[in-house]
């Protein structure tokens, strides 16, 4: 099997480049349900890849999940992102809303966001209307849901692979799954993989976008989302996808006129191994309430895409973020950590330093520059859509913003203190040339920060309702 290794944003781009340029003027095959050998292809190559049909989850949830989506477009809850492309400032065809854990944060593409926090018990959240309460309930509800069956979908296919290794002609499934790697580890191993902490909302009406890319390799068609992996996740963690898209009876028309290819006025979600070339790609249709599971590594080892229908459609992306650096109890913890280095019960412009060690002045800037354009900035940046919500961010920012000003003092602590006569040069040398390093860092990104505020300013009013 052909494949193309590498990471990077440069790297991949690159791979794709090297992908079309092998391909000419010619698609890559692609299977849909209509195609004969689709079910074949999807347990040899996507069997990772599970579907739950609407009709397998309980009534009660899609009535309350599918109301709280309205709920939120409705209190304009919902925006696209600015988000860094190639170095380019760009917003995203899809308006989004992250909700989860208390304090929890969730960044892809240089952009972070932060939790509007669902229901938990012990806390005390307040939101700004009853009604946003209860959409936030909703998804909590639908999170415990999820985890649930994926922990289901998990030791069923663990089951079948172990079966498999005695006897590979298990009804449904194929040899090919016992090639495919998985490896649960222990319970604890599981829950780590499974417990979803927080959910990305995503909502797009087709017919409000002037333009969409077409999907370069199979040519499927529009699509609200290009290829990708999901970023910043758990290892081998799972990704559940709740989707849930406005259909009407000329998208069942449409479909009985289109025998091949994959159904335009449809959502589907595409599935494709990872820069191969060979294999051909899935193309799964979406209909209200369906749901679907990206188990194990398949994020990692395949890509997926979104393609777009006519209708509008929201979706639920429930997520284990990666987020040893992204908790208020960690960012906290950090600047704890920088202003050891400061005397207890000193003014602000009385400052003394404990330490004036090159190491220890190093590691305060870093956790300056951390709180600044990690959160500040971040939060100062995407922080108005949250008030829509809840106000449970504005204590503990402000809280951070004020030991963000305790750290600005200690950069002009320690520029006074090298000042003074009497300091050895090397390690006088030494300090300064780390501060140096910092500083400039600190007004380079503080200027890529202007330019994100401007490139964002037209649209940082407009919600993705359609009404502003």
């Amino acid at each position: 099997m052909k494949r193309i290794q590498g990471t990077s944003e440069q790297e991949r781009e690159a791979k794709k480049q090297k992908l079309l340029k092998e391909l000419g003027n010619r698609w890559l095959p692609y299977l849909t349900p209509k195609d004969a050998e689709f079910y074949q292809l999807w347990q040899e190559n996507y069997c990772k890849l599970i579907l739950r049909e609407a009709s397998r989850i309980p009534e009660l949830l899609h009535k309350e999940v599918q109301q709280a989506f309205l709920t939120l477009r409705k209190h304009g809850c919902l925006f696209q992102d600015l988000v860094q492309i190639k170095g380019k400032n760009l917003l995203t065809p899809v308006s989004r809303l992250l909700i989860g854990n208390p304090g929890y944060t969730y960044k892809y593409l240089n952009s972070r966001l932060f939790t509007v926090p669902w229901p938990v018990e012990g806390s005390n959240i307040k939101y700004t209307e009853d009604e946003i309460f209860a959409a936030c309930r909703a998804f909590s509800k639908l999170n415990d849901y999820l985890h649930k069956d994926t922990i289901q979908a998990l030791n069923k296919l663990r089951f079948v692979k172990s079966e498999q290794n005695e006897d590979s002609t298990i009804f449904g499934m194929v040899p090919e799954l016992s090639k495919s790697g998985l490896d649960m580890g222990d319970d604890m191993e599981l829950k780590k993989r499974t417990t979803y902490n927080l959910t990305l909302l995503n909502y797009m009406d087709p017919q409000e976008m002037s333009y969409l890319k077409e999907e370069p390799y199979f040519g499927m068609g529009k699509m609200a989302v290009s290829w990708h992996h999901d970023e910043n996740l758990v290892e081998r963690s799972t990704v559940a996808v709740y989707s849930y898209s406005c259909e009407g009876p000329e998208v069942i028309d449409c479909d009985e006129r289109s025998p091949e290819g994959r159904n335009p006025a449809l959502w589907h979600v595409g599935l494709k191994i990872a820069w191969d070339i060979e294999t051909p790609g899935l193309a799964i249709p979406l209909h209200q309430g369906d749901c679907y599971l990206m188990l194990d590594d398949l994020n990692t080892t395949h890509q997926h895409c979104v393609l777009a229908g006519l209708q509008p459609r929201f979706s639920s992306t429930h997520r284990v973020a990666e987020c040893s650096v992204g908790t208020l109890d960690y960012i906290f913890k950090q600047c704890q950590l920088a202003l050891q280095n400061v005397k207890d019960d000193m003014e602000p412009r009385a400052m003394h330093l404990r330490s004036l060690e090159s190491s220890v002045i190093r590691q305060g800037e870093e956790i300056h520059n951390e709180v600044e354009f990690e959160w500040l900035r971040q939060f100062g940046f995407h922080g108005h859509r949250y008030k829509k919500c809840t106000d449970w961010w504005h204590l503990p920012m402000s809280e951070l913003e004020g030991l963000w000003k305790k750290m600005e003092c200690v950069t002009n602590a320690v520029l006074c203190e090298i000042r003074k006569k009497g300091w050895p040069m090397e390690q006088k040398n030494e300090i300064i040339a780390d501060l140096l390093a910092l500083l400039t860092t600190r007004q380079e990104l503080r200027m890529e920060w202007c330019m994100r505020l401007y490139s964002s300013h037209p649209s940082q009013d407009q919600s993705s309702s359609g009404n502003s």
